[in-house]
């Protein structure tokens, strides 16, 4: 039996990348570290547009190692503890273990900046307005 895709349809053309994309994100289903998406208003008053936060809950990690980055669109946040030595752990429920973070990032969506305060990492990205583009196609005609 084949399975239906949500770009099946003879009509939408190209989105073959898209697809795979939505294929390999379902199966990535680790819930570590924990994590939050908001919109953030926009601020009339100082002019920042409205946004998109994705806050992350890094306990323990320092911003030495978090890295956040952008590859095509793809945001990628990685943790990487450093080991602090031996220690001699009674109880030990603090995780501290790495992590890679993947979110794609539909077309021009643009990162503005990430922020580390009491154990979250805050991402704020915008989308800016696409300008609209009308483009005449001329058709030729062959005798």
């Amino acid at each position: 039996m084949s399975r239906m895709t949500p770009f099946a349809s003879p009509l939408l053309l190209g989105f073959d990348a898209m697809e795979k994309t939505l294929e390999r994100l379902s199966k990535a289903s680790d819930g570590y570290p924990p994590y939050n998406i908001e919109r953030v208003a926009a601020d009339r008053a100082s002019g920042d547009p409205e946004r998109l936060r994705i806050t992350l809950a890094v306990a323990g990690f320092s911003e030495e190692e978090l890295d956040v980055s952008v590859e095509e669109n793809q945001l990628s946040i990685h943790g990487r503890q450093i080991d602090q030595g031996e220690r001699d752990y009674l109880y030990r429920g603090i995780a501290a273990r790495q992590f890679q973070r993947t979110f794609v990032l539909a077309d021009g969506m643009q990162v503005l900046g990430a922020c580390l305060k009491n154990g979250l990492l805050a991402v704020d990205l915008i989308r800016p307005e696409p300008s609209r583009m009308v483009k005449k196609i001329n058709i030729s005609v062959s005798q």
